[in-house]
């Protein structure tokens, strides 16, 4: 190799390291550098406020969190809320199935059931905050004709003895699994509809048109049209080609899908307490990512709030380990 293709590439690294450098340095200083402060804060007790001072504690923080029975509760909360990513999995997959043919306006469709992902999330949650108003909501006022109209209250009231009223939503504490309030325990009392509930149920209406529907959608449009032929012509109804040539070949986004949602799961409810509920009623909305905020941003203790998030990203990295090692087995590349 000669001196002047030596130089020019020379010129050519150079310049390409020009062009890197300020992404590099940016995912240094807003990224890399901020996670590895969080982590040495963690072994801190910094408070914002300075009313004690600074010093380094080891791992008291991550000892107290673990004897800290607002985290457990909360830890509860966050996994609750991630009991409807089935339902929306199942319910994007559905959906995809229905938009995959070639009728007329099909793409009007599938752009108006992904429109709401455009949508700003704040302005949803607020949306959705009126649905679920106990006294004039749409949702309410729906639940009531039904009882009222169609004679439910009066058949409930002749068998039981007592009438059917709509679920206050955001106001009540109850919840499908009973769940109490201040304990992780099932209190006979706290079973029914509440704001749990309706977190869950909307964040099913947001997920189902989303993100996860067009990765089905494009899922769809790869399998390879001779699997589906050789499966007709062997007779095969729909249900049996789904179960063995559509759900097999989907399996790669599947498993993407459900670690995608579980990661997101873990990292959620955040937005929807801050805007919806101000992690209320009694802190029954209140997750792992709303608990680091107010013990960082309103208690001001950035120490302890570090241990929590690490707590997070530990759970979040074994949740997608064991995803990884049970579900990778059932993938056809």
């Amino acid at each position: 190799m000669s001196w002047k293709t030596r130089r020019l590439r020379g010129h050519e690294g150079a310049a390409a390291m020009a062009f890197l450098l300020p992404n590099f340095l940016g995912f240094l200083v807003f990224t890399i550098g901020p996670v590895f402060f969080s982590l040495v804060a963690s072994f801190s007790n910094w408070n914002l406020q300075r009313t004690i001072p600074f010093q380094w504690i080891g791992l008291e923080n991550y000892a107290k969190l673990f004897h800290d029975p607002d985290f457990w509760l909360y830890f509860v909360n966050t996994g609750y809320l991630m009991l409807g990513l089935p339902v929306a999995i199942g319910g994007s997959l559905v959906l995809a199935l229905l938009l995959n043919r070639d009728l007329r306006g099909i793409v009007a469709y599938r752009t108006l059931f992904y429109l709401p992902t455009f949508t700003s999330g704040v302005a949803l949650l607020i949306l959705w905050k009126a649905l679920y108003n106990p006294d004039f909501g749409p949702v309410n006022v729906v639940i009531n004709w039904f009882l009222d109209s169609l004679g439910v209250n009066r058949l409930v009231a002749i068998l039981t003895g007592r009438e059917l009223s709509a679920p206050q939503w955001l106001l009540s504490t109850r919840n499908l699994l009973g769940i109490g309030v201040e304990q992780v325990r099932i209190v006979a009392k706290q079973w029914g509809l509440g704001a749990r509930d309706a977190i869950i149920i909307m964040g099913i209406w947001v997920a189902i048109g989303g993100n996860n529907m067009l990765l089905y959608l494009a899922g769809l449009s790869n399998i390879p049209q001779e699997l589906l032929e050789a499966a007709q012509i062997d007779g095969a109804g729909r249900w049996a080609t789904f179960r063995h040539v559509t759900w097999p070949q989907l399996a790669p986004t599947t498993f993407f899908i459900v670690v995608m949602s579980f990661i997101g799961g873990l990292q959620g409810g955040f937005e929807q307490a801050r805007v919806m509920t101000g992690g209320g009623p009694a802190g029954t909305t209140t997750t792992l990512t709303y608990y680091i905020y107010t013990k960082a941003f309103e208690e001001f203790d950035i120490g302890y709030s570090c241990s929590i998030a690490w707590v997070l990203f530990i759970i979040i990295f074994v949740v997608t380990l064991i995803n990884w090692k049970f579900g990778s087995r059932e993938l056809n590349y």
